[in-house]
């Protein structure tokens, strides 16, 4: 790492998704970072363009990366992050990253902002990470709730005994059902774990959002920039419950999972969380992260992940309006009320019918 002098000189400069080897260069250097940030997961996005903001300061660096929306009938824009934890990145880890380079990397982005027209920005930050350190010098941190993740460096045994007595038994009656896990990357199993994915999604009445194709999947699945899998578990030869993990930076990911309504009572996804942080193991994972409740509250589906753990972390938004006036004017034009208390940000995207 370099030392950074008072009169040293900035490079700021957004990278697009055409700059493939750049974005992948800058997250490759970056200490504490995941595939949330990767140029390959980005390159997924379908809800606005990929960007990546940087502050470069000889080697030393902070980047954000985001996705840049249209905001309709307008000549404004907004940013948002991709769907998980995201946030900022720096060669530092973000303990350690000097005031002046936070201090003018705030300045560079102000700047940004201002240049392109946006009006705000929301980023879904990372549990693991202490990126607050960074974004605590601009307005709009914001308090989400809690994640729950299992601690892969215990011992199986220390691990299991933290289990809740019914998610424990769960497991034990799958394993004595003789239910099986499977690694599995055939594009038969792709196709099949998509139908069971999106029958989950459709019994839930999920937003057309979460109905991701097995296109998608495929190419999810398909990188060399973190290691992903698709873990099935199978009765005999048929596929019950099935999920896709992410591995990286000593983080497994419980990315997306879906179980066959006909087997919900044996509750499969129990064993196969179980059977993941066996396999986290053996390739050198630290930490399984299960993260938060629907909407990351502490409802029924953060009650159903503590019965493995109770490790739990902060997770955090930024919420930031980079131009009060025309936010207000949007919001007001919506028909909603600046002063709604409700979770939503920005509030001129909210519907309110």
């Amino acid at each position: 790492m370099s030392i950074i002098e008072d009169n040293a000189s900035a490079t700021v400069r957004t990278l697009t998704i055409d700059q493939k080897s750049d974005w992948v260069d800058l997250v490759n250097r970056a200490v504490e970072t995941d595939f949330y940030h990767s140029w390959h997961y980005h390159a997924l996005a379908k809800t606005g363009t990929p960007l990546l903001f940087v502050h470069q300061e000889r080697d030393d660096f902070i980047a954000l990366p985001l996705l840049k929306r249209e905001i309709s009938k307008t000549s404004y824009f907004d940013l948002h992050s991709v769907y998980g934890y995201s946030g900022p990145i720096s060669n530092f880890t973000f303990a350690n990253i000097p005031s002046k380079l936070r201090a003018r990397f705030k300045n560079s982005f102000l700047n940004f902002l201002e240049a392109e027209n946006i009006v705000s920005v929301f980023s879904k930050m990372h549990p693991f990470f202490e990126q607050e350190i960074v974004l605590e010098q601009f307005d709009g941190l914001h308090d989400n709730g809690k994640t729950v993740a299992i601690d892969l460096r215990n011992p199986i045994e220390i691990q299991r005994k933290k289990y809740r007595q019914t998610t424990l038994d769960s497991v034990k009656k799958c394993r004595k059902m003789g239910f099986q896990i499977k690694d599995c990357s055939a594009q038969e199993q792709i196709a099949a774990f998509t139908l069971l994915y999106q029958q989950n999604m459709h019994r839930i009445n999920a937003s057309e959002f979460y109905l991701f194709t097995e296109e998608y999947f495929t190419k999810l699945l398909n990188t060399d920039e973190y290691l992903a899998k698709l873990i099935l578990v199978y009765d005999g030869d048929k596929i019950i419950c099935g999920s896709i993990i992410m591995c990286n930076n000593g983080i497994i990911q419980g990315h997306l999972i879906a179980t066959n309504s006909q087997y919900l009572r044996y509750s499969p996804a129990k064993f196969l969380v179980d059977e993941v942080s066996l396999l986290g193991r053996t390739i050198g994972m630290s930490y399984y992260h299960l993260g938060g409740g629907l909407g990351f509250k502490e409802n029924s589906l953060f009650e159903w992940k503590l019965g493995f753990s109770d490790l739990t972390l902060d997770y955090k938004s930024w919420r930031y309006i980079a131009n009060p006036i025309a936010y207000n004017d949007l919001v007001l034009q919506t028909g909603n009320s600046i002063d709604d208390k409700v979770d939503f940000f920005p509030l001129y995207r909210m519907s309110n019918q």
